[in-house]
């Protein structure tokens, strides 16, 4: 099993730590460093994000891939808001365009008041997976079909749909914690996206993803999102933490949000946040950030040496995790440090691994 990393571009090089870089909603010279620094650091694909008031994430997308040459790109997409047949021309076309470096990240999205922000004021989050899962449906005919086909739903009414540009190969990741969640993700996910949990907690999950899209003769791998902290020394690795965590409460404070008493909106925060009671788990597994923000979205970390974080990825690997996606608290700085002491480690221990299978399995 090959193992993938997937980097971050934000819109500008702020994080929980650097509030005031937020000021600025759209840096185009961040945008191109980060893009180059990943491409150059050996990342197979950068997630761009998605949210009700930011940037949009497949014109960003379509700019970096015109300033690179071998990135991938992970476009964090929400369904409901454009029609199906009409996003999937607009990813086929970034696919074409950039030569096959596309995949897309569907956020079906759980805060009412994320939701309401564009306009979906009636909808409760199990109709938004049922949702979701049409959605998908005509997505992938309207990228698969050789003639017009029609669709009636209970969302979508489409007569006649057809597409004249196919993508090459474009995957479908896919997250979220719930039941209606895993039921959808069984049905559709090339790849399913977990936040860092435990080694327990993650396997649990891949066993109930895995369960799910074997009823559909699906096979999906696995991604893991983790916020790495690394240093030449172990000690030097918990101080940054420990320093970080100051950094997030503090800004906190001043910008008045709380920093406990949190009560997220959805199944995959409540069960970071579970985790987030003790402050380090299975060794490395670090939750400071995630009990400050109330776990909202990747908010965990690995802390350590290189060689530390790396045999610590493995033991996700292990399980079922072949894809990483790594972000820092310093965005750019942080991208630019994987690239070159952490991304070429686990590779190396991975080919060790699988390089001792083989040997066995002669």
């Amino acid at each position: 099993m090959s193992v993938k990393f997937i980097g971050y571009i934000g819109f500008n090089n702020g994080s929980e730590t650097q509030a005031a870089v937020r000021s600025r909603a759209l840096d185009t010279e961040y945008v191109n460093a980060a893009a180059k620094a990943q491409e150059e650091g050996g990342f197979d694909r950068v997630l761009i994000p998605f949210g009700s008031n930011s940037p949009e994430s497949q014109i960003v997308a379509a700019h970096a891939a015109a300033i690179t040459t071998k990135l991938g790109f992970l476009v964090a997409h929400r369904p409901g808001f454009t029609q199906p047949t009409v996003a999937a021309r607009q990813l086929a076309t970034l696919d074409q365009l950039s030569g096959g470096r596309v995949a897309v990240h569907i956020i079906t999205g759980g805060a009412d008041e994320e939701m309401a922000r564009d306009g979906d004021t009636r909808t409760v989050k199990a109709e938004r997976y049922a949702r979701t899962d049409e959605y998908l449906t005509v997505l992938r005919q309207e990228w698969t079909a050789a003639k017009p086909f029609d669709h009636q739903g209970k969302f979508y009414d489409i007569r006649q749909a057809y597409s004249a540009i196919k993508p090459d190969n474009l995957p479908v990741f896919f997250g979220g914690s719930s039941d209606e969640a895993i039921d959808v993700a069984g049905r559709h996910a090339d790849v399913y996206a977990l936040w860092g949990e435990t080694l327990e907690a993650v396997q649990d999950t891949v066993r109930a993803v895995r369960k799910s899209a074997a009823r559909y003769g699906r096979n999906p791998g696995f991604s893991l999102s983790l916020r790495p902290v690394i240093a030449d020394t172990e000690e030097a690795a918990w101080k940054r933490a420990n320093e970080i965590e100051e950094e997030v409460r503090d800004n906190r404070v001043a910008a008045g949000l709380p920093i406990t008493g949190h009560r997220p909106p959805n199944a995959g925060s409540l069960r970071l946040l579970d985790t987030a009671s003790s402050n380090r788990r299975d060794g490395r597994l670090w939750t400071g950030v995630a009990a400050l923000t109330g776990a909202a979205g990747n908010s965990t970390g690995l802390v350590g040496t290189p060689e530390q974080v790396a045999d610590a990825m493995l033991d996700y690997y292990d399980i079922g995790i072949d894809h990483f996606l790594i972000r820092g608290f310093d965005p750019l700085g942080d991208s630019i440090v994987y690239g070159r002491e952490l991304l070429p480690v686990v590779r190396r221990k991975v080919a060790e691994r699988e390089a001792a299978g083989l040997a066995l399995a002669g």
